[in-house]
């Protein structure tokens, strides 16, 4: 019997994750090594293979676990790999179980009004106080981030570097004096974006993960896990899930809906690339349990978005004039993520499927990215590289 074998059957004889508190079930698995099986001994992991993760949810999964919610998500996919990647080990010990079992819940705090695709351009300032920094500035479509007791903070440390060179990278305290979030309505109606803003925040040393000046190295770990997660969003890798499901149910189920042999080429076609975006999903996935996500990432993240659009479209399309009536719109300070939406919600997922191609980088930057990187194209200009940040022009 494996050892991950052995520690589940152990997590079960102890937990019954039927009555047990979801956190402290987490807290469990967390301390047997079952939160992240790659991670190392101590962080919540075994040191083992990625594929071994699959076994932990299978087996938790048939036992009755609780899947974890929204605010678990930012922690789990995108928060953890970077802590455990760049964090010592007072930061590790002090923020991943609490953000596994969800005592904390987790946010981004990277683009800005002035810096959205150019992450590198960000103008939040942290200035050094002894052992704390000081930080002032806005940061803009943070998801979530009215539920997030942690923020994952990018703050410009030294404004007489080049840009990319002069950031430093924080788990800020969200409850801190100083941070505000504001909610961003979206043409869902829904909050589930914000807007944050920082004055005079004091954040301690001890909170900064990676080195000083090293920022956009370790942020740069949070962006690919996130581009491999939103990639993913169409749920888990099994054929006909996530937005291509809500299709197929109009077609089959839906009244007075265009069944045409052009709209049933229409489903098809989308399916086909449903199914080449879940096989692309599987292999960045693992890439990225391992703590190395490639460029998977980017191509899922991509047609991702790509994809979803196509398809709620085609829905709303199927459903006609009916796709006019149905929907409430209602003001609503969310607590879920918006990805993909259950069955019946084609409406509203077509209008939140316009924030796919925005969310966790434009398809432009991943299209940039997956040229230069993948295709070995040549780079967009960049005058300012070697520039000091502080004497870039800016708007």
């Amino acid at each position: 019997m494996s050892v991950v074998e052995e520690r589940l059957d152990e997590l079960l004889a102890t937990h019954n994750p039927a009555t047990t508190d979801f956190a402290a079930f987490r807290g469990a698995q967390y301390d047997l090594g079952l939160a992240w099986v790659h991670f190392p001994e101590g962080w919540g992991g075994l040191g083992l293979p990625p594929k071994a993760q699959a076994v932990v949810e299978r087996r938790l999964r048939d036992a009755g676990a609780k899947s974890p919610d929204a605010r678990v998500f930012f922690g789990l996919t995108m928060a953890g790999p970077t802590v455990v990647t760049h964090g010592d080990d007072a930061l590790r010990s002090r923020l991943l179980r609490r953000m596994f079992t969800g005592e904390d819940a987790w946010c981004q705090l990277f683009s800005e009004p002035g810096s959205g695709s150019d992450l590198a351009g960000l103008a939040c300032k942290a200035v050094r106080d002894g052992d704390e920094w000081v930080v002032t500035g806005q940061k803009v479509w943070n998801t979530l981030a009215h539920i997030a007791d942690r923020g994952m903070l990018v703050a410009r440390t030294d404004p007489n570097a080049p840009k990319h060179k002069g950031l430093t990278y924080f788990a800020l305290d969200m409850h801190a004096p100083g941070v505000e979030v504001r909610p961003l309505i979206q043409i869902t109606g829904e909050a589930e974006f914000n807007e944050v803003y920082l004055t005079e925040v004091r954040i301690p040393d001890s909170d900064r993960i990676g080195g000083i000046g090293e920022g956009w190295r370790v942020a740069m770990t949070t962006l690919m896990n996130e581009r491999v997660t939103i990639g993913g969003g169409s749920g888990p890798p099994q054929s006909g899930s996530g937005a291509i499901a809500e299709a197929i149910r109009i077609w089959q189920h839906e009244p007075h809906v265009d069944r045409t042999p052009a709209m049933a080429d229409r489903l098809m076609q989308l399916w086909c690339e449903s199914e080449a975006l879940r096989l692309t999903n599987i292999r960045a996935g693992q890439a990225r349990r391992a703590g190395m996500p490639g460029p998977e990432g980017s191509i899922a993240k991509l047609m991702f978005a790509e994809v979803n659009k196509r398809i709620y479209e085609f829905c709303v399309d199927l459903l006609g004039a009916q796709a006019l009536v149905g929907y409430d719109y209602i003001h609503e300070r969310t607590e879920s993520l918006g990805l993909v939406g259950p069955p019946g919600t084609a409406r509203k997922m077509f209008l939140r499927s316009r924030a796919n191609s925005i969310e966790g980088g434009t398809s432009e930057i991943q299209r940039n990215i997956l040229g230069e990187r993948v295709l070995g194209l040549p780079g967009e200009p960049r005058v300012d590289k070697e520039q000091p940040w502080v004497d870039v022009p800016r708007s």
